[in-house]
């Protein structure tokens, strides 16, 4: 995009929008200031020569000048607007620039390292216990692809409302448990443990292939960020006077405050210091939030800073009630 070209700093939005409003504020003021003084000047001729000032000052004349300065407040706040909603567009570019940036990288690099392992099957005779070393490292990098191709399609199937699995009312508890046993094989390296300290069964309508999807991705991040020698994560279930909340609490690397709202963006990714060691794509949380939302609940996050570990809240409403479509992808039926 030319118009960001930093040498030409006298086309960068900023400064056009500063000109705009600079300009028509001027005129505005000098407008009302010219009319205040002609008026003046106007009065001390009537009273002098004795004029009758209908025939001077119009009855319309202050009321063409409110106008006038309600019109140019509109031609302002439609300048505000408008550079509000460029601003908002050319960072949706830049997260889509480096969202793409990123995801090809994701991509390229178990590519390659398949590669290269296919073409030392081909080229050199290996002992067994090296077959099965390098198959394990493929697998790998066929999960971490498949793992990216599928954060891929599901936000499009939750952008589209385009998703199986109907609404069915379940115990969230059990579900929770259902998921994490299921999933035992995935999260071998995460000590995860699920509290109910009232012994409710939390029973609330779920679409469950969404929300095994956002299960999943809370639960990746806390293994995935995290530099404990053992990951932890706890599962606790709280009933309150109006809701019911579900907190899952890591030993993570943590959230800087001011990314407690950001990280739940599409495409958007914290703890730059370490993307070198963690890759991500910018998706997981924003398909927690989007979850949340299909489901009429809440997601929110706690931290007291970076290596403090954080605390992610879904809160339910009492009365909440799933308002999702429900829809067949394997058929492309709709209902």
């Amino acid at each position: 995009m030319q118009i960001l070209n930093p040498s030409r700093w006298y086309l960068h939005p900023v400064f056009i929008f500063a000109c705009s409003i600079i300009a028509l504020a001027t005129f505005l003021v000098l407008t009302v200031s010219l009319y205040m003084e002609i008026r003046s000047a106007l009065e001390t001729v009537i009273v002098r020569f004795h004029i009758d000032p209908e025939l001077i000052f119009p009855s319309k004349t202050g009321m063409t000048i409110l106008v006038l300065s309600l019109l140019i407040t509109v031609v302002l706040a439609g300048i505000l607007l408008a550079f509000i909603y460029y601003q908002k567009t050319v960072n949706l570019f830049r997260l889509q620039h480096n969202f793409i940036y990123n995801f090809t990288h994701e991509l390229k690099t178990p590519v390659t390292s398949l590669r290269l392992y296919l073409e030392t099957f081909v080229r050199h005779p290996l002992k067994p216990e090296d077959i099965k070393r390098y198959s394990k490292s493929m697998l790998e990098d066929i999960n971490r692809l498949t793992d990216n191709i599928n954060r891929i399609l599901n936000m499009a199937r939750i952008e589209s409302q385009n998703f199986d699995s109907q609404v069915t009312r379940k115990s969230l508890v059990e579900v929770v448990d259902t998921f994490c046993q299921k999933n035992d094989s995935l999260f071998r390296e995460c000590d995860i443990r699920i509290l109910n300290p009232t012994g409710g069964r939390f029973e609330y309508p779920v679409n469950l292939f969404l929300f095994e999807m956002l299960l999943m991705n809370i639960v990746s991040n806390a293994i995935k960020y995290n530099l404990s020698d053992r990951p932890q994560l706890t599962i606790v279930f709280k009933p309150h006077l109006q809701k019911v909340t579900i907190d899952f609490i890591d030993n993570g690397i943590g959230v800087d405050r001011h990314e407690t709202k950001k990280i739940f963006r599409k495409f958007y990714q914290s703890d730059r210091e370490n993307r070198e060691r963690v890759s991500g794509s910018g998706l997981g949380l924003y398909l927690v939030s989007s979850i949340a939302k299909i489901h009429g609940w809440r997601v929110s996050v706690f931290s007291e800073g970076k290596g403090c570990g954080a605390k992610f809240t879904i809160t339910i409403p009492r009365n909440a009630i799933a308002n999702v479509r429900e829809k067949n992808i394997g058929s492309g039926e709709k209902k």
